[in-house]
Parts: C-alpha cells; structure tokens; sequence
C-alpha cells in the first residue's frame, strides 16, 4: 500500500499541535470552568498545568525521537505493553480526538452566532447548527485535500486570534493597575474555593487546556526530519501555550475583580464582557470572531489526527479501506472521511437538545477522561523504555506526570461529580472495553508486526532517518 507523503515542515506540525489545543477556547470559555473550582487561583492551576503536561510532554518527545509513526500513542504503548494494550491506546485516543472536534465544531457556531447577533440583532438554534456542521464539512475539505495548506491554516488563524487576545489583555492590565496582594492572591489556592482540594478539580479542567498537545505526533510519517521536528513541536506548543494560559488567566481574574469571580465562573463569554468594559462593542465582536476562527482551527485539527490514528490501526487489521492513502493528495483520505462522519453524528442528533455551551462542556469532558489515561499509559512507558536503557534520573523524572495525573484523575471522580457529569467517565470506560470487543472480533490485530523503525535514543548504532516510517 503506497506510504503517506512527506511533505510537512515544522511549522505545520506545530500548527496541528497548537489547533487541538486551541489556545483561544481557553481563554473564551474554559477559564471560567477552571474558575469555578479554583475561583482566583486560576493562574496557579494553570501553572502547575504546565509542569505537569510538560512531563508528560518529555515522554512523549522521548518516544517520536525513537519513531516517526502516525499512530501515536498506538505506536508507543504497542512498542512497550504489546500490541493489544497499544490498540486500547490508540483507540482511546480517539475518543479524544472525536470529543474535542465535535465540541468545537458547537463553539464555532456559538461565538459566530453571538457576533452576528451583537452586530445585526439575529440569533437562532438554527444558525449555530448551521453554522458548526458546515465548519465540519469544510475541515473535512481541507484534510482530505491538502494538509500542508491545512497545517499552515491553523498555524496563521490561532496565532491571529492569540494576538486579539493579548491586546486585551494589555488593555486590561494598564487600566487596573494590579497590585501586588491581587496578584498574589491568584497564585495561592482559595480557602473559599476549597483549598488544595479545589485546586485539585481544577486540574482537571485546566489539563483540558493542554490537551492534544501531542496531535503533532500523528504527522510523524509526513513531517521531514520527523525525529527532530516532532519532539519541538510538542515542547514548544506546551510551554508557549502554558505561558499563555497562565498569563491570561491572570488577566482575566484582574479584570473581573476579587469580588467579580464568581461573575467570572459563570460567564458565558468573559473575553466578551472583559472588551466591554475595557474595550468597546466592536473589539467585543472581533474577539467572537476571533474564538469562532481558533475553534474551526480546532476542529481541523482533532479531524487531522484522528484521520490518522484511524488510518494507522487500519493498517494494522481494524478495516484495510481505512489504511487506503488518495493517490493525488497523498492523505489518509478514507479514514478522515470516516472520522468526519463520526464528528458530524452526534453534533446534529445531541447537540440541539443540549445547547452549544453544554454539548462542547460534556463532550470534551469525556475527551480528557480518556487522553489522561493515555498520558498516563505513554509516562509509564517511557518509564520503562528508560529503565531498559540503564538510566535512572530520566524513569525518575518521567514518573513525575504519571503521578500528577492520577492525583488529577482521582479528584475528577471524587467526590462524585454531580448529573450528569457522574456519567461521563462510565462513557469513557465503555468506549475502552469496545476496543477489547473488536480485539476478540479482529485477532489479527493482536499479531500486526510492531511498528519499525524504532530505536533506543542512546543507541551508538542508530539506522539512518528516512523522511517517513511506517
């Protein structure tokens, strides 16, 4: 079967990276969920969200030093733990791939319809729905087609949005004038807001933030240079995006007031209160705007890679047809085809029932259920990939963002998140147990050839890099 081609250079993996991340969301709607269970510490979840995703962030670099594999994590767990529990990876991740892509289809015609309505006075169901199915079609479009215009796409439409943001902010911070006991304050856990145990919660959320981080990983067979490109383009989109984050949330926490937080917690839209005071009506709908175009960014992205994650259990016995590559455009085009089909279902059948702000609230929440699994299955396996290699400051190092990520995942579960966020992570382990299901229905899976072209990093005897590896 003919190879993908390879034809990515470094700024269009980071592009990926940064669109699954979407920095903007963050700053548009997820801070005020991080608010809601740290209330002025935000800044501080944010801040140990980074140390944290950037730990995790190192194994991951760790294992696309080794393999180049568009896979991802499938690749990684397989090469460690054996090829079924690398399925279960795999497939896992693409219930994160899929929450995330669904969910922002739902803030594109969300922010979209709040501009349109804040300058022309129209809103209706109808035209957010409208608007984020055909944000679906159109990702699918460019996917399918070209993914170097893609990835360059991303790269340009987040970066156009991070700069609004940050000119906000700006505004903000020399208006107010914060002082050094409120800047304090959003850097110390809330006695109000529970304390270290809010904090907690938070985590979850703010680990939302981060999460897709490694999308650039699935790029690996189309990215020149993938050993080198890959492992900066993770780093750089965690500590970029962390930086952005926990600078943000500081701004947006001084701009709401001490006594504005929970204004801010229930927000539906803070950039957009925030450029109304600070601002005016029109930077208001600019940053709408703004949100809507990092959100299609976003949806992009999650399509790409589960495109491919896809393609590559394909490969490996899940359906031949998903491992098929287009003979023009040189993509996985049957697989980003399917996943399309996956993200555009539960869009028009869940979301019309639930709102735009609920249904992009729920889906991503049993997205980051699952990929804090998979952080947590890639840092153990790097664990003992280092093992193997003799060291023993890196297992050590490595075993930190496991660690941090189950204190993080046992404070989602407990206590008992009220209805219907008790659900979520019963769907979340459903969608794992399916995958032992379709293992017993598909054995070939179990026997696939490992995936090649692995190598240990220290090896003196390492095979000369080619462009792509399948």
């Amino acid at each position: 079967m003919p190879p993908l081609r390879t034809i990515l250079s470094l700024p269009e993996a980071i592009g990926l990276s940064l669109a699954v991340i979407s920095p903007t969301v963050t700053a548009a709607f997820n801070i005020t969920l991080v608010v809601q269970a740290t209330g002025p510490a935000a800044p501080l979840a944010f801040a140990i969200g980074t140390v944290a995703m950037a730990l995790i962030a190192l194994s991951f670099m760790a294992f696309t030093h080794r393999v180049a594999h568009a896979g991802s994590a499938y690749a990684y767990i397989a090469h460690t733990f054996g090829r079924r529990m690398g399925f279960v990876a795999g497939w896992t991740m693409l219930l994160t791939y899929f929450g995330f892509g669904t969910g922002f289809a739902a803030l594109v015609g969300s922010f979209s319809s709040a501009a349109v309505k804040q300058a022309f006075g129209f809103d209706g169901v109808a035209l957010w729905l409208m608007i984020g199915a055909t944000a679906i079609l159109l990702a699918w479009w460019l996917a399918y087609r070209d993914m170097r215009l893609a990835g360059r796409l991303m790269l340009w439409l987040e970066g156009a949005a991070v700069i609004g943001i940050l000119g906000l902010c700006i505004s903000i911070l020399r208006q107010v004038h914060p002082g050094a006991a409120q800047t304090v304050a959003t850097f110390h856990p809330a006695a109000g807001f529970g304390g270290w145990s809010g904090m907690g919660f938070g985590m979850v959320f703010s680990i939302l933030c981060f999460a897709g981080f490694e999308g650039a990983a699935t790029l690996g067979e189309e990215t020149v240079h993938p050993r080198r490109n890959i492992p900066i383009a993770l780093f750089a989109t965690v500590i970029g995006s962390g930086v952005f984050f926990v600078f943000v949330g500081y701004c947006e926490v001084i701009g709401f007031g001490a006594t504005g937080i929970k204004a801010l917690a229930s927000s539906q839209a803070p950039l957009n209160d925030l450029a109304l005071r600070f601002a005016s009506p029109k930077v208001a709908i600019a940053l709408d705007l703004a949100a809507a175009i990092s959100c299609f960014s976003g949806v992009l992205g999650c399509l790409a890679a589960a495109g491919r994650i896809l393609f590559a259990l394909g490969r490996v016995g899940l359906s031949p047809p998903l491992a098929g590559v287009h003979s023009v455009h040189g993509t996985p085009a049957a697989a980003v085809s399917a996943a399309a089909i996956v993200l555009i279902l539960p869009f028009v059948i869940w979301a019309p029932f639930v709102g735009a702000s609920n249904f992009y609230s729920y889906t991503s929440t049993i997205a980051v259920l699952a990929l804090i699994l998979v952080y947590i299955a890639v840092g153990g396996a790097e664990v003992v990939e280092a093992s193997r290699e003799g060291g023993s400051l890196w297992p050590a190092v490595c075993v930190l963002g496991p660690i941090l990520l189950l204190w993080v995942l046992y404070c989602s579960l407990y206590p008992v998140p009220d209805f219907p966020n008790n659900l979520w992570p019963y769907v979340a382990l459903a969608w794992m147990l399916a995958a032992w299901a379709i293992l017993r229905a598909r054995p070939k899976i179990a026997s696939a050839p490992l995936p090649t072209g692995f190598m240990a990093i220290h090896a003196a005897s390492a095979p000369a890099e080619t462009p792509a590896e399948s």
